[in-house]
């Protein structure tokens, strides 16, 4: 009743009221004066009359003419800490109003939790009330100055509970609801920092390994639906876990886990063909991280299948973040037991070499290359890649083409194979595709003294077969 008698006094202004100030839609002045009278606590019965209507208006907004056609922003709208229009603005227990964002993470980054304009204590996850009248007043002035550029600010999403992620925990036992908590799941974890903070505290982390693990069995012939939401919300989240806790999520289901993304990665035909590059490009960087805090014994009896399947990805170039991954998770685990074998034997060099024949960005090559050097450590290593054609050739035509590290490990490599691997015809090779030539630019560049020295011991090594090559130094040649 109160909203209808004051619409009706407000009809009664003239135009030139609007005009001075710069109230270009009488209807959402309106709303802006209730929602005002009713958060300023006003006698209602007081401003049902022009003149107060108008000092309302003065008083509270501060409306007036300006000589640029600027408006100003009423003070209460701006957030103390951002000095920001709020765009979802909530009250603290001591009564201030601040905008959400803002004073989260002034809580959460301050070493004393305090409030900033009180400065009486607060604790970090302080319970934050959100201003839904503030907000609407907000919204209403956006719209109101539309004219001159001010954006309307959209109402926030509501905050996400414990209680509503456990509901939807629960609902992926349901094979009618899971796919429906997926993707919600997923929208929630996609936002900000804060929701995957409060979906790790409600468990989702362990709760993703199981459904995956438990997907994964139990498909037999039917095509897999959700892997890849579940995979993107385990890896969202998994960055958020604290180190000491993440190896207690995989404990309980730890080997049937990796045997689960290993089937996904070999599992093209169970996958939805539009989503595979997708999941599988998913499934092998949940592995990597896997490895990173899996124990000691878990990395030394590692299956041979997990070295093939890891490879397979490279082979295929699934996708430029799936061969990467793979690449960083394969140099993770070479050390360990008997992995270096196991990752010649599934035939990572010939793959690596291939590899880096069709080009790779300065990074990737990198890591194709110091893999190859703790490959090639091993006798097996040096005879796949001697077996490549063009094995000993892209090493010698990558070096000087990368980067200083790239050449490091080349080096390495051929050294390898100098002390090892020196037969005749390698030998004749290494002369021949130019190899001899860049080792002793080696020895000519300004590189760490370490470079030259094993530059300089391959060339030595075989320098009776490379006498007569014209890069030969002669100081080489008479020692």
């Amino acid at each position: 009743m109160f909203y209808i008698q004051l619409s009706r006094t407000f009809q009664t202004l003239q135009p030139p009221f609007f005009i001075e100030f710069k109230l270009s839609n009488p209807h959402a002045c309106i709303l802006i004066l209730f929602f005002t009278i009713k958060s300023l606590n006003i006698n209602k019965q007081q401003v049902l009359s022009l003149s107060k209507i108008q000092n309302i208006f003065v008083s509270t907004f501060n409306i007036h003419k300006m000589e640029d056609d600027m408006v100003e922003v009423p003070r209460f709208f701006i957030c103390p800490i951002s000095l920001q229009i709020m765009k979802d603005p909530v009250t603290a227990v001591t009564g201030i109003t601040y905008d959400r964002d803002s004073i989260e993470h002034w809580l959460s980054t301050a070493e004393v939790a305090q409030c900033p304009v009180t400065k009486q204590s607060l604790t970090k996850d302080s319970d934050l009330t959100p201003n839904h009248t503030l907000r609407r007043l907000i919204q209403a002035w956006c719209v109101t100055n539309a004219s001159y550029g001010v954006d309307r600010i959209p109402t926030p999403k509501s905050v996400v509970t414990k209680s509503h992620v456990m509901k939807l925990l629960r609902n992926l036992k349901s094979p009618e609801l899971y796919l429906i908590s997926l993707n919600a799941l997923h929208l929630i974890a996609s936002e900000n920092q804060k929701n995957r903070q409060c979906l790790i505290e409600s468990g989702t982390t362990g709760a993703m390994i199981s459904f995956i693990t438990k997907l994964c069995k139990e498909t037999s012939t039917r095509k897999v639906v959700g892997l890849g939401q579940a995979l993107s919300i385990l890896h969202l989240t998994w960055q958020n876990v604290p180190e000491k806790k993440k190896s207690a999520e995989f404990k309980q289901d730890h080997d049937q886990f990796i045997d689960s993304l290993l089937w996904v990665l070999a599992s093209d035909n169970m996958i939805e063909d539009d989503v595979v590059v997708e999941v599988q490009t998913r499934a092998i960087s949940v592995l990597g991280m896997v490895m990173e805090v899996s124990s000691t014994s878990v990395l030394e009896r590692l299956k041979f299948e997990f070295f093939k399947q890891t490879v397979n990805v490279i082979r295929k170039r699934t996708s430029p973040q799936a061969v990467k991954a793979a690449l960083r998770m394969l140099i993770d685990v070479c050390p360990w037991g008997r992995n270096r074998m196991k990752i010649v034997e599934a035939g990572a060099v010939f793959e690596l070499v291939e590899l880096e024949l069709n080009g790779l960005e300065k990074n990737v090559s990198e890591i194709v290359f110091g893999l190859l050097a703790q490959l090639c450590s091993c006798a097996d290593g040096r005879a796949q890649l001697l077996k490549h054609a063009c094995g000993i050739a892209m090493v010698a035509k990558r070096m000087f083409r990368v980067s200083p590290g790239t050449d490091d490990r080349a080096v390495h490599i051929l050294l390898l194979i100098g002390r090892f691997s020196a037969t005749d015809e390698v030998v004749a090779e290494l002369l021949r595709v130019g190899a001899v030539s860049k080792l002793c630019m080696v020895l000519q560049v300004d590189y760490a003294p370490y470079i030259k020295k094993k530059a300089r011991e391959i060339l030595r090594l075989h320098s009776n077969v490379w006498n007569n090559s014209p890069c030969m130094p002669i100081y080489i040649q008479t020692k």
